[in-house]
């Protein structure tokens, strides 16, 4: 059984996030367990999570999820914008909520750090080439 959609195609800020990850080198987007994810071989970042409260899930509609170093993910969490997401957390993911007042250059650069550790060595050089 597929997974039911789970977010807007016109969301402005999806938009946005979607513009970041695209740009980088063979940067692709699928839609997986209902939300867009962005990958090259690997996944780097996800649009939207949730949170297990109580029992009963808590959506996080309009987040980035990203895989970061432990020292970057334990400085965010520390953040109220910040969350540990249901069943990619234990592996390290973290999502960020965002919003039209979000530092966009700091979600790219949350983006760039998650690519960069799942990209692999030939197309973290092509990024470096372009800087």
């Amino acid at each position: 059984m597929a997974h039911p959609r789970m977010f807007d195609e016109a969301d402005p800020i999806l938009g946005r996030v979607r513009a970041l990850a695209l740009a980088f080198p063979d940067a692709a987007e699928k839609i997986s367990h209902g939300r867009p994810v962005f990958f090259t071989t690997k996944i780097f970042a996800y649009y939207g999570g949730s949170v297990k409260v109580d029992g009963a899930y808590r959506q996080h509609e309009q987040s980035v999820l990203v895989l970061l170093d432990p020292q970057e993910r334990e400085a965010l969490l520390g953040e109220e914008r910040c969350y540990v997401p249901a069943y990619l957390g234990p592996s390290g993911w973290v999502g960020v909520d965002v919003g039209d007042d979000s530092d966009w250059d700091e979600i790219r650069e949350l983006l760039d750090a998650s690519y960069r550790r799942t990209a692999g060595s030939r197309r973290v050089a092509a990024l470096d080439a372009t800087a």
